[in-house]
């Protein structure tokens, strides 16, 4: 059996068996195999798309097997999520090799007496996958339709029924099934830092040396901040040029809404910065990068791992100016002072489904409430960082107005009434009316569906005396 199907088949397991991290389990299987090129992308087409069509492949499990998955074997029913990803969604594969490996993961996961069963399961499929299809992936007419036909938890489709409305669920659900963007940052050199240079010549000369590797690329589209100048999109593969890159410290690879929180907070050069919540560092990178390396950026990461990204994202890029501190955000003893703050906070990831493949099926509306308390203390941790008329930028990857646009009405409710500094909301929507949540206009949602990129809430607060 091929590498690439045995790995997708250990990711599904890691993933819904021992509660492991989709991403995690396979850059891990895929290093110990010695997995690259064709051999990887498969198996990570395979592994993520299995993962993402998990509520639809249990629905036809149903239909097909006349019983709930949750009766059906941990082993068995990841080979079956697998094969009915590939019978359903994939066309690479023919129907009779589909069944067949499928078939062989049942024995390979010790479940043999089941291969019978997980055989005919999936040979019906094969042959009944018109009327299959119909039934699934025809109706998203109603949030539970929806979730069947999209992949997502019943309560995610009833959520974004209530906040988006019915046609804006449909289409924030249906993106979520897309592949991601490929997009990078272009870094400058430390000689470039020293020199100033501007942030679209580094990104011009990035442009060349992709292209000149045979790499897609273009400057990133969009309204502000969608298109910082320091942003590329990259249509295809990235090949080896553009990793190559990476390693020298020329490019990081980050999607255009993350860089809009950066575009949105406008660090500049001599100034002192705190990033909470920092980890794996992709903001403190562009943050210091923007300040030409000149003043002080201070990265706060509560996960040890995650801290030790941040100083290596600085190291790879030569930045002498960011200091790394291990401490949890929603309750630091910080310093005070600083001239912006940014807090890009622990959130449902829901902005991010088409590159987090299981982000959807471990998140719940208890876990959106827990991370609201989280968000408010380090919110106000935030705030208290900052000097007179200094910012503050709050973001997360998620679209739920629960986990934003109220947790910004929080922090404003506790300034007016003393609890937390004085504080304005910017208006960012003003800026960007295309991008204005609808929810609070001075707030901008960016959304995977309509824009192309990661789901992040930005919101700009300053304080004043």
């Amino acid at each position: 059996m091929a590498p690439a199907r045995r790995l997708a088949y250990q990711v599904l397991r890691d993933a819904f068996e021992r509660g492991a991290h989709a991403e995690r389990a396979f850059r891990a299987g895929a290093e110990r195999l010695g997995l690259a090129g064709r051999e990887r992308a498969q198996a990570q087409r395979l592994a993520y798309g299995a993962v993402q069509r998990r509520g639809t492949a249990d629905a036809a499990v149903a239909r097909l097997a006349g019983r709930s998955p949750r009766l059906v074997d941990p082993p068995v029913l990841a080979a079956l999520r697998l094969g009915l990803y590939e019978l359903l969604f994939a066309d690479r594969t023919p129907d009779h090799a589909a069944v067949d490996q499928a078939v062989e993961l049942v024995k390979l996961g010790g479940a043999v007496h089941a291969a019978g069963f997980a055989n005919a399961v999936l040979r019906r499929a094969a042959r009944e996958r018109e009327e299959l299809v119909a039934a699934l992936l025809g109706d998203d007419s109603t949030p539970e339709a929806a979730a069947v036909a999209h992949s997502a938890p019943p309560w995610l489709a009833r959520m974004w029924w209530e906040e988006l409305g019915p046609e804006g669920a449909r289409a924030l659900l249906a993106a979520g099934n897309e592949p991601a963007e490929v997009a990078l940052r272009a870094d400058p050199t430390p000689a470039e830092r020293a020199a100033g240079t501007d942030p679209a010549a580094v990104r011009e000369r990035a442009l060349a040396e992709l292209r000149e590797g045979g790499v897609e690329a273009e400057p990133a589209p969009g309204p502000w901040p969608l298109a910082p100048p320091e942003s590329i999109v990259v249509r295809g593969r990235l090949g080896e040029r553009a990793a190559a890159l990476v390693a020298a410290g020329r490019l990081t690879p980050q999607s255009r809404g993350s860089a809009a929180v950066v575009e949105a907070l406008g660090p500049r050069p001599g100034e002192r910065v705190l990033d909470l919540c920092a980890g794996p560092g992709i903001k403190t990178g562009q943050i210091a990068a923007r300040m030409a390396d000149r003043g002080e950026v201070i990265s706060v990461e509560l996960d040890p791992e995650r801290a030790a990204e941040v100083a290596e994202q600085a190291r790879r890029l030569g930045l002498r100016s960011v200091s790394v501190a291990e401490a949890d955000a929603a309750d630091a003893a910080l310093p005070s002072g600083f001239d912006r703050v940014l807090l890009d906070a622990p959130c449902s990831d829901l902005g991010a489904l088409a590159s987090r493949p299981d982000a959807r099926w471990r998140k719940s509306p208890r876990a959106i409430e827990r991370l609201a308390a989280i968000q408010d203390a380090a919110l106000r941790t935030a705030a208290s960082a900052l000097r007179p008329g200094g910012v503050l930028v709050y973001a997360t990857c998620t679209v739920s107005r629960r986990e934003n646009e109220e947790r910004v009405a929080a922090l404003l409710e506790a300034s007016r009434v003393g609890e937390a500094p004085p504080l304005e909301l910017e208006d960012l929507g003003a800026r960007a009316p295309g991008l204005a949540s609808a929810a609070e206009p001075r707030c901008l949602q960016l959304r995977p569906d309509r824009d192309r990129t990661t789901g992040f809430f930005v919101a700009r607060l300053r304080r004043h005396d």
